[in-house]
């Protein structure tokens, strides 16, 4: 499935041969087509830069840079080292209230 923060999914044609959406899938359209997908997006960046968690990622994406140099290092290998580190480092209360955030959000909608 192709998607877009912007946009629900778009089903690939194997996808189409009369699957059921997972409730992730229906629960990512619903957020998607009410435009809340893009304010809890939005609300993430604001947490994360916030408690300084951008920074920190910049620092070891330098760190990580300066020790393999810069002319050796591709985005993806600043991907592949810092990916693990930035999603363990969240901190759990950004976390707690995006997952509030979306339960409240799934509670006012139709889908219960």
């Amino acid at each position: 499935m192709r998607a877009s923060i912007n946009r629900p999914p778009t089903p690939s044609a194997e996808e189409e041969r009369g699957e059921e959406p997972s409730l992730r899938e229906i629960i990512n359209v619903k957020l998607v087509e009410s435009g809340e997908k893009e304010k809890l997006m939005e609300l993430l960046r604001e947490r994360l830069v916030e408690c300084g968690w951008r920074d920190e990622m910049k620092a070891l994406c330098r760190a990580y840079a300066r020790k393999k140099g810069r002319n050796n290092v591709t985005v993806d290998d600043l991907i592949h080292v810092i990916t693990p580190k930035g999603r363990a480092s969240v901190p759990d209360s950004v976390k707690a209230e995006l997952l509030q955030r979306i339960r409240s959000f799934l509670m006012s909608s139709s889908l219960r």
